[in-house]
């Protein structure tokens, strides 16, 4: 895939980059090298300054960095500019949280004296070189969430961003470089897929993280390991949203529009099974469809557009053929369910019912604006439908029964249980997923020390 900004509103090329050949990729390999020895001893406040310094450019970019994003990978102007607030929010939050997330823990007293010590301390300290591979759905956050708590432990990070989204990765690099970071802090690599391999293989870089696809995750895990390096991966979802009788019907059905299509329906913790107790199903389904229908889907860098273009042409094909293959099998189209006339990769909001294990998209994530409804007729059946993928990032539950919730948050296979609510990450709450959807957490202080090394200090008088 070349690595260029193509407008997906309407197919045009609009700049186009050269991958970085051998040469420049080892100079930036000894520049974080050499970087790490210095940066990796920073005092916590002269780092929360400098990421402190990078929150308010951002700020201060918000509206030039979203237009940059919306057309290189196509979501609605708005929602650029949210994210681009979200990361500084992000940031603002490591800087101010990261020294004491980071602090020296003491173990028990007693845990001491037996240990035959006078004192044990447990600390956190820096690995070196981080690579991030990140996709292109959400283009700052997905690497500000990685970037933010990584520098602030005192790691420096190397970024290959998705080929699509070019003009994103290399401002991230600017902004750290004008916020003061020592040069090579954050560097950005524009590099194709097949060149992470060899830069993972390097001594010199010591982790990965990754979000995306299944295979580049296997791939990723797969050199890692043979190198013994850690990883931490975030991959694809199908998550679920399980509405139960006693909820707020009226409620559940408006965020369940916003829950399916944010971010044009293009986000691993969307909601995309929506399993509703029969009670209830026919009340929901009203809603929920008739909220679709009513989206509008436009020029993404028109402020009242709901749902923009899928971003590649590849992306709406591969989501065609997932309802095309239930169609085929069965199901019915509430909604949509056709490509509209005209230039760019838009697709519209759709709704599909009747679904069955034989259908593709019940055990394939959709990635684009389509959802699937499911009918249960109680708890058990609600949860062997949830569970009955082989994700596990986020999942969404509405009741009012605190024994429901308490069963749903015990037996649902996910990362996240979110109750009368939208799952949305936030950098103090853990993210990350299970079974297919990964391992390792990101955000919180779980995130920031997966790439630490946990340090025991023993010492006797």
């Amino acid at each position: 895939m070349p690595i260029a900004t193509v407008n997906p509103a309407n197919g045009e090329t609009l700049k186009t980059y050269e991958p970085m050949g051998e040469e420049e990729l080892e100079r930036r390999l000894q520049l974080a090298e050499a970087t790490f020895r210095t940066y990796r001893t920073t005092p916590f406040a002269e780092r929360a300054r400098l990421l402190d310094r990078a929150a308010d450019l951002l700020d201060e970019d918000r509206q030039e960095i979203g237009r940059i994003m919306t057309t290189e990978m196509g979501k609605p102007v708005k929602q650029s500019r949210a994210e681009a607030a979200k990361c500084a929010k992000a940031m603002r939050w490591y800087a101010e949280h990261a020294e004491a997330l980071l602090a020296d823990e003491e173990p028990a007293e007693a845990d001491v004296r037996d240990s035959g010590a006078t004192r044990v301390r447990v600390r956190y300290r820096p690995l070196g070189p981080v690579l991030a591979v990140m996709p292109w759905n959400f283009p700052l956050w997905q690497v500000v969430r990685f970037a933010a708590p990584a520098l602030m432990a005192g790691n420096v990070g190397l970024l290959k961003h998705a080929s699509n989204v070019p003009q994103t990765a290399l401002y991230l690099e600017d902004l750290f470089h004008r916020a003061g970071f020592p040069e090579g802090c954050f560097q950005t690599l524009l590099i194709g897929s097949a060149a992470v391999d060899d830069i993972l293989r390097d001594e010199r870089v010591k982790a990965a993280t990754l979000t995306g696809s299944e295979p580049a995750g296997r791939a990723v895990a797969s050199t890692a390991g043979e190198m013994i390096k850690k990883t931490v991966l975030e991959l694809g979802g199908s998550d679920p949203f399980v509405v139960m009788p006693s909820a707020d019907v009226d409620r559940a059905a408006e965020v369940a529009v916003t829950a399916r299509v944010q971010n044009n329906g293009q986000s691993c913790i969307a909601a995309k099974r929506f399993i509703v107790h029969s009670d209830v199903y026919d009340a929901f389904a009203e809603r929920f469809v008739a909220g679709m229908k009513a989206l509008r889907l436009g020029d993404p860098l028109e402020e009242d557009t709901e749902v923009g273009p899928l971003s590649s042409e590849q992306g709406r094909e591969d989501l065609e053929e997932l309802v095309d293959d239930a169609r085929r099998s069965g199901a019915e189209v509430l909604c949509g369910g056709a490509r509209p006339d005209g230039p760019g990769w838009y697709y519209p909001p759709t709704v599909l019912a009747g679904i069955t294990r034989e259908m593709r998209i019940h055990r394939e994530e959709a990635f684009g604006p389509v959802a699937t409804l499911y009918r249960a007729e109680d708890l058990d059946e609600a949860l062997l439908i949830a569970n009955d993928t082989p994700f596990g990032l986020s999942s969404n539950v509405w009741t009012r029964e605190e024994s429901e919730v308490e069963r749903f948050a015990r037996d649902l296979e996910a990362g996240a249980v979110y109750v009368n609510g939208m799952t949305a990450s936030h950098p103090a709450f853990p993210f990350g997923g299970v079974k297919r959807s990964g391992y390792g957490r990101e955000l919180s202080g779980h995130g920031m020390r997966e790439f630490c090394n946990i340090t025991t200090v023993w010492q006797s008088a």
